[in-house]
């Protein structure tokens, strides 16, 4: 009698077994028609090599990820707990919650990038807010629609699996697809560790396009992001980067009914302890976590023009004045010198404050601070940055503006941010973005510059510095330590959104 049971209960668990691997099977097929929504997401490979190794990749990973999903779900539960019906069942409750999990995992990754995780938690959930507020209704039928066809489509696979199991093994397909899926999967690993070693970027670009897959490096970032010469394998000078036209001219409108109080930037190359007694004396104070290029034709190009020094051109950039002023009335804005003050680098500038809202070049400002007090608000600046180690580095900025002290702590600001902030507060705006913040309304992406062979990022107080080499640095902006983290890719992700789409 116990024999008998023994052998009852081993033929119930051999069932199970071989019901699963076929189930696992079908949802190997549904999981291949998720995953397809990454790879849509990217652009295509341009070698015959990069489309070989998607395919196997696109096959064998996902094949093991659903074989995986079997192996630490339905297998345990199917020894411990060998009840054909309650098995089948939770079975397939546990395949509908991994491909709805699958399924917002490829929205994700679509809408920003990268994948559900740790390091990206907060901008998934901020996401899926987003949906949730703007249209709850739509948002709570799809979701249910979609559960609901797919719990239905798993029961189904399920039931079927188990009636057809002993014709689905006499059919004679097991072999072959067994061996398309494992020879997928470790020839994707031997192609993969070949592209590694020959700098073959069409490849390995596409690490972590598929969830769990390999992770992504600062190469294969640059890859992705075609900061990389897939035809000589070599990693390309970040002068290379084009950015859209949007970038360069600026089409403004200007309304004065929107306009804020007279406003002045004040630039100096001379920030001395004494200057610095005396702006304390009349009611400034500073403005912590301020960063701009250590080079002063970079500075002016970021302050001035709202551009990256990203070619060789700066000089003669630096020679005309920037296309968005010409389109403004210098009784609005202005961008001039005082009469005992030099900058080489720009020819045209004139002599005089002016404009309601003015940028004004100035090495010696409390010699003249009485003419500047028809502004309400004054921001006095060191042009360059004065540390060795960064190409972007921290300066002195103080200034008496009310709204710029509600800044939230290590909050990092730089040159960058000035004209758009300014253009605002004199109640102009272009249908393009800028490549900085209007700081009185930033946006939420982190930082971007972009300095001879660096990109550099700020969230917060973190800075992250990748170079055109693969190498990179992640150090503290508030007190320049280096901190031990790893590259935070969704971070410089987001932060590239800023040459991609136009400002919201």
């Amino acid at each position: 009698m116990v024999l008998e049971n023994n052998l009852s209960l081993v033929k119930k668990v051999n069932r199970l077994l071989n019901w699963g691997h076929w189930f696992s099977f079908f949802n190997i097929l549904l999981a291949l028609a998720v995953t397809s929504a990454y790879w849509l997401a990217e652009p295509s490979p341009v070698s015959v090599l990069g489309w070989l190794y998607l395919l196997l990749n696109w096959i064998g990973h996902t094949a093991f990820l659903c074989f995986m999903f079997f192996i630490l779900t339905i297998f345990p539960v199917s020894l411990v707990f060998p009840y054909q019906r309650h098995v089948r069942g939770l079975a397939a409750i546990l395949a509908t919650t991994a491909l709805v999990v699958l399924i917002f995992d490829a929205y994700v990754y679509a809408s920003l990038g990268y994948h559900i995780g740790s390091a990206s938690i907060d901008q998934a959930t901020d996401l899926l807010r987003q949906q949730i507020v703007t249209n709850l209704r739509n948002f709570v039928l799809i979701v249910l629609a979609v559960g609901s066809l797919l719990l239905a489509i798993e029961l189904t696979l399920s039931n079927y699996c188990w009636k057809k199991v002993e014709r689905l093994k006499q059919s004679g397909i097991a072999t072959p697809l067994f061996a398309l899926f494992i020879s997928s999967f470790m020839l994707s690993h031997l192609l993969h560790v070949y592209a590694d070693a020959n700098l073959k970027y069409d490849v390995t670009k596409q690490d972590n396009v598929l969830p769990l897959s390999y992770p992504a490096t600062a190469k294969t970032f640059l890859a992705r992001y075609q900061l990389v010469d897939l035809n000589n394998r070599a990693l390309v000078q970040l002068d290379k980067l084009s950015l859209p036209n949007q970038f360069i001219h600026q089409a403004l409108e200007c309304n004065a009914d929107h306009a804020g109080a007279p406003t002045l930037l004040l630039v100096t190359s001379n920030f001395s302890e004494q200057l610095k007694n005396a702006v304390a004396s009349k009611g400034l104070r500073p403005l912590e976590q301020h960063f701009a290029p250590r080079a002063v034709n970079e500075a002016l190009l970021n302050l001035l023009y709202g551009k990256f020094m990203i070619d060789n051109q700066t000089e003669q950039q630096l020679q005309a004045e920037p296309g968005w002023l010409g389109q403004l009335s210098s009784a609005n804005i202005s961008i001039n010198r005082s009469a005992d003050t030099e900058v080489a680098d720009l020819p045209w500038l004139q002599t005089g404050v002016s404009g309601q809202f003015a940028i004004l070049f100035d090495d010696a400002p409390q010699l003249r601070w009485e003419e500047y007090q028809q502004y309400n608000n004054i921001v006095l600046m060191n042009i360059t940055g004065s540390h060795n180690q960064f190409n972007l580095a921290p300066v002195q900025v103080w200034s008496n503006w009310a709204a710029l002290r509600q800044l939230q702590p290590h909050q990092v600001t730089q040159h960058l941010d000035w004209l758009p902030t300014l253009l605002a507060q004199a109640g102009c705006s272009s249908h393009a973005s800028w490549l900085g913040d209007n700081l009185l309304k930033p946006r939420s992406l982190p930082k971007l510059n972009i300095s001879g062979q660096e990109i550099i990022s700020f969230k917060k107080d973190k800075m992250v510095i990748l170079r055109a080499d693969g190498s990179y640095g992640v150090w503290s902006a508030g007190t320049l330590l280096p901190l031990n983290d790893k590259l935070d890719l969704p971070m410089l992700i987001d932060a590239l959104k800023r040459i991609e789409t136009p400002g919201h």
